[in-house]
């Protein structure tokens, strides 16, 4: 590893300007209006590629945003790593939080602040860095690599798992390598083992057949954005516990190895949450339970505010400001002054996440029930499914898992947390479905990155230590006898 850190180093200021070449492509992929932005961003990635090393490199049309697929076949008898990650990122809303322009990176006390910092432009560089400091220093890689870069995965990923089912052979693969979730903190490498799963629907309430005055029809008609906040309501009690029907059937609980580890990380946890997040969490509560109702128990969520519409970041080039409906609640007056309106239809978007055991499918038959069950008087529900997938875990015992924690340990000189995520990635469920293959999850964020907020960053030392880690675990997966 030494000649991989020697050029890892006398090349690290050229990375980070690469990664901030990266950051200043605004690749939203819910905004139509940034088409172009994705389509550039896939470019940049194909380019990435390309300069590291990898052969056949390709830009793969969808009805959205382009796949980008590149491969090094060389490693004859070795085992084949398909490396994953994607270039869309969430949007940057509410943009008055931000403390520098989101798509304008910025360097401040060791970390890069933009929107896809962390989650994923810079983890994802991480590998194609890997990759190219390993050719560069021997000639060649250790396995045989396959990268498939995705521009959906912060929209559903529906394209990227067709295209998963449909080309079996092209992508076929020992391990999948994702780097899309967290250390435990700065200092403690984690090794994720498991994955919640998502449901993501829509819920329509409808009340009277349009919007009514509220002087000549209240007490009599029912308004559907008051009648969807009683329903949801109803979905948990005082405690936060589950109404749906069936909610905590089937649920595996976790191996003995990751209770141990959780119990070591437990004392730490609740404070952690309290002191970095503000979260007060519940004092009757044993230290451990914090872990296990994040990573192995179900929960629900609704997604937003009433009726609002944020400004975004401008698009270079343009004068005016773009719109991105924020997904919530959607409904009625919140403009300035007054209107006073019953109004006819509400709607939000809600999800689950699902421990490991449970059926989205059950599930989503079990929140039907409840909507129909609990719908007040006057109100007519729809419920729409956008998109669901099971909870994953990976086998601790398998050959990948064990040269990742041991690679984890030797690189940051801390004995590695087994962990799990309280987030989704769909396409790792995609893998074991379609591939039949498992997914390292071996990431380099932190707890404090602001995913999916204003001010998300990304730790320039994770970012080095990344590319180190990476690369040793191409190195030592490819001499382990038992890889293949």
């Amino acid at each position: 590893m030494s000649q991989i850190d020697a050029f890892v180093a006398a090349n690290q200021d050229r990375f980070l300007a690469e990664l901030e070449e990266f950051l200043r492509i605004p690749s939203v992929s819910t905004l139509p209006e940034l088409r172009g932005d994705m389509a550039r961003a896939a470019r940049f990635v194909a380019s990435q590629l390309e300069s590291a090393g990898l052969e056949n490199v390709e830009l793969i049309p969808t009805a959205r945003h382009p796949l980008v697929y590149g491969e090094w076949l060389h490693a004859a008898g070795k085992p084949t790593v398909l490396c994953y990650g994607h270039y869309d990122v969430q949007p940057v809303e509410p943009l008055d939080l931000w403390e520098h322009p989101p798509f304008d990176p910025v360097v401040h006390d060791g970390s890069i602040y933009a929107r896809g910092a962390s989650d994923d432009k810079g983890q994802m560089m991480t590998h194609i860095k890997a990759v190219e400091a390993l050719i560069a220093s021997s000639g060649g890689l250790p396995v045989n690599v396959k990268f498939l870069i995705e521009g959906e995965e912060e929209i559903g990923g529906t394209p990227f798992q067709k295209y998963v089912a449909g080309y079996r052979e092209k992508l076929k693969a020992d391990v999948a390598l994702v780097s899309d979730t967290n250390l435990w903190d700065e200092t403690t490498p984690a090794l994720c083992l498991g994955l919640r799963g998502l449901i993501y629907m829509q819920v329509q309430a409808q009340g009277p057949n349009r919007d009514l005055h509220s002087g000549l029809f209240g007490g009599v008609a029912q308004n559907a954005l008051f009648g969807l906040i009683q329903l949801l309501a109803k979905a948990k009690d005082e405690n936060g516990l589950l109404r749906i029907p069936g909610a905590y059937d089937d649920i595996v609980p976790p191996s003995a190895l990751e209770q141990r580890s959780w119990a070591s990380l437990g004392a730490g946890a609740k404070e952690m949450l309290k002191a970095g997040l503000g979260l007060d969490i519940s004092e009757s509560e044993p230290e451990t339970s914090v872990l296990n109702r994040i990573w192995a128990q179900p929960s629900m969520d609704v997604h937003g505010v009433v009726g609002r519409r944020f400004r975004s970041a401008k698009k270079p080039g343009r004068d005016k400001p773009l719109l991105a409906e924020f997904l919530g609640i959607r409904s009625g007056y919140v403009g300035p002054g007054m209107k006073t309106v019953i109004l006819s239809r509400a709607k939000a978007k809600i999800s689950f996440r699902l421990a490991q055991g449970q059926d989205p499918a059950k599930m989503i038959r079990g929140f039907r029930q409840f909507v129909e069950e609990n719908t007040p008087k006057g109100i007519r529900t729809t419920v729409q499914v956008l998109t669901s997938s099971p909870a994953v875990t990976m086998d601790p015992d398998h050959p990948a898992a064990r040269v990742a924690a041991q690679v984890l340990e030797t690189v940051f000189g801390k004995p590695t947390a087994f962990v799990r995520s309280g987030g989704s990635i769909p396409i790792v469920a995609g893998f074991a479905q379609y591939l039949g293959i498992p997914s390292v999850l071996m990431g380099f964020g932190l707890p404090d990155d602001s995913l999916h907020s204003p001010n998300e960053k990304f730790s320039l030392r994770s970012f080095q230590l990344g590319i180190r880690t990476v690369a040793e675990f191409l190195e030592q997966y490819g001499a382990s006898n038992n890889a293949a």
